[in-house]
């Protein structure tokens, strides 16, 4: 059973090793993502306190976390953020009764081939994306849009 009454209290451990914390950040992730390494890091520590065990090494598991924490903290940004804007542009998209009867029709098809062919024409999205959102395999998907797509120029949709 962890105890943490030989543990300083955390405040105390944040005072000692913040300075440490921050320079374990500062070498593993970019300068606009120290704060944000070093917070999280401190967060987790927080979260873990109560739990720890007495005799913890606080120096060395403080460093495990944050490069654990930097290692998030990259990967985060690493992927796709949008860019905020002030202004949205207008695309000039507009409905029209054409597209309300395609999508009306789209409808209609069996559930699979809906599906398909609404993740690959109307979200753009590759076959293997739509395999692991509907199952199956990628050649079932791509007959299903097969399928579909007839289906769909058999009812002489333009």
């Amino acid at each position: 059973m962890p105890s943490s009454e030989a543990l300083p209290p955390f405040e105390q451990v944040v005072r000692e090793h913040g300075p440490r914390v921050l320079a374990i950040c500062r070498a593993r992730v970019a300068a606009a993502d120290v704060d944000d390494a070093w917070s999280e890091t401190f967060l987790a520590a927080l979260r873990a306190w109560p739990d720890l065990p007495g005799d913890l090494d606080v120096r060395a598991w403080l460093a495990t976390v944050a490069a654990r924490k930097c290692i998030d903290v990259h990967r985060a940004r690493q992927r796709r953020r949008a860019e905020p804007v002030a202004d949205v542009p207008d695309v000039g998209f507009e409905e029209t009764t054409h597209d309300e009867g395609v999508w009306r029709h789209v409808a209609e098809l069996p559930t699979k081939q809906r599906h398909v062919i609404t993740y690959r024409y109307l979200g753009g999205l590759p076959y293997a994306r739509i395999v692991e959102l509907v199952g199956g395999s990628e050649p079932a998907a791509r007959r299903a849009a097969a399928d579909g797509l007839r289906t769909l120029r058999d009812k002489e949709i333009r």
